[in-house]
């Protein structure tokens, strides 16, 4: 079989024979007599697309033939049309390649050596041993985008094993059978690789380094290349501006219009939290004087429509701080409803936990907690005020 992605990785349509239609389970596995979809390999998925307007779902070597696997069985086998996802190639071929060049920048800039590759469906990314900072990123990114701009020609060379001993490859290649692909960029890089890569380094057009992290021995990088790349920046640079519109700034001065916000945002926050606490504060003090009394509890009950949760566990966590007092709240959020119920470290003869889990039901909900405190959620379906009628049961049962 002729392996067109070899001779023209540039190709996006050809026209071939069917030379063997296997059904397997359903699916056809289809031989050609040459094909230019690649099946996949060093780390690069396969390619997709049609023949004979059939889509192609999967590609795979086996046996050095190379089968396509159809939805539906073809009409024809004589010359027959096949189209390439193209997107899909370009994506593939672009990052498998833009791996090769940033790989060869962190080894010989840093000895840097890549320990894993993955190519994801919206980017790529690559490990490489050992922790870097952001400045030795930046700059293997900037010597990246200098080895695009040089547009530097890559060799592709077929040749015996005998022959990529002398080259001096970096991998291990002992176990190698038969000849093997070597890619070449200049003096930049060699390695073997079985991929379909790009002919040249300015068709990667671009490569922007995303974020890294540390990643168990090394360092995870993300990275775009060529028409994902592009298509970031000019994302960034449309958000960009519309941030410089709301600040009313140009984009150097954007940053510190964003710190200067940052800044009295968190003025604001401690500001609404000191209101907040003494807001609170008169609030409790209201809800113990309105609260039910039963023998010597005080059973406050309260509905809110208008706050947070976590105001309104501020509240139970204020209540848990006098004697003898139960303290059943709610909050109502469109059909959903929101339960906190707390009582006093002194009561023993409660348990918030208990009784939430068993009231709860009421409204088709689930929740739980401490024995003193205990939160849940469940649905508006117009049984609250039987749940509290049964909690108010069960609090007097337990006196």
């Amino acid at each position: 079989m002729e392996k067109l992605f070899y001779d023209n990785q540039y190709m996006k349509n050809f026209i071939a024979e069917i030379e063997e239609i296997k059904d397997v389970n359903d699916k056809y596995h289809v031989t050609l007599n040459k094909t230019a979809f690649f099946p996949g390999g060093g780390g690069q998925y396969c390619d997709l697309g049609t023949i004979d307007n059939i889509n192609v779902i999967d590609v795979y070597e086996e046996n050095n033939e190379i089968y396509h696997v159809l939805d539906k069985k073809p009409n024809r086998i004589h010359k027959v049309k096949c189209f390439i996802d193209w997107d899909r190639r370009e994506y593939g071929m672009q990052h498998h390649f833009g791996q090769h060049v940033i790989s060869a920048c962190f080894n010989n800039e840093y000895k840097g050596k890549t320990i894993g590759f993955h190519l994801g469906s919206d980017f790529a990314t690559v490990d490489i041993e050992g922790y870097y900072k952001e400045e030795d990123i930046l700059k293997v990114e900037n010597m990246c985008n200098e080895i695009i701009r040089e547009n530097i020609p890559v060799e592709f060379l077929t040749i015996t094993k005998k022959e990529a001993k002398k080259l001096k490859l970096k991998e291990d290649i002992s176990k190698i059978e038969g000849e093997v692909r070597v890619v070449k960029i200049a003096d930049i890089d060699m390695n073997l690789c079985c991929g379909v890569h790009l002919k040249d380094t300015l068709d990667l057009r671009m490569i922007k380094i995303k974020k890294f992290e540390k990643y168990k021995k090394g360092t995870r990088i993300e990275f775009l290349c060529g028409t994902k790349a592009i298509d970031e920046i000019l994302k960034r640079d449309f958000c960009l501006n519309k941030i410089c519109k709301y600040l009313s700034s140009n984009e150097e001065d954007a940053v510190k219009g964003i710190e200067n916000l940052n800044d009295k945002s968190n003025k604001l926050n401690k500001e609404n939290k000191r209101l907040e606490d003494i807001i609170c504060n008169y609030e409790v003090k209201d809800m113990i004087t309105s609260s039910i009394k039963m023998n010597d509890l005080s059973v406050i009950i309260k509905n809110y429509d208008d706050k947070t949760m976590n105001y309104i566990n501020k509240v139970g966590n204020k209540i848990t701080e006098e004697d003898n007092m139960v303290g059943l709240f709610t909050l109502k959020s469109e059909d959903k409803l929101n339960l906190l119920f707390t009582c006093s470290k002194n009561i023993k003869s409660l348990d918030m936990n208990l009784l939430l889990k068993d009231s709860i039901k009421l409204i088709d909900g689930r929740g739980g907690g401490s024995k003193v405190q205990a939160q849940g959620g469940g649905k508006d379906n117009g049984n609250l005020n039987s749940l509290f009628d049964y909690v108010i049961m069960k609090i007097k049962e337990s006196k």
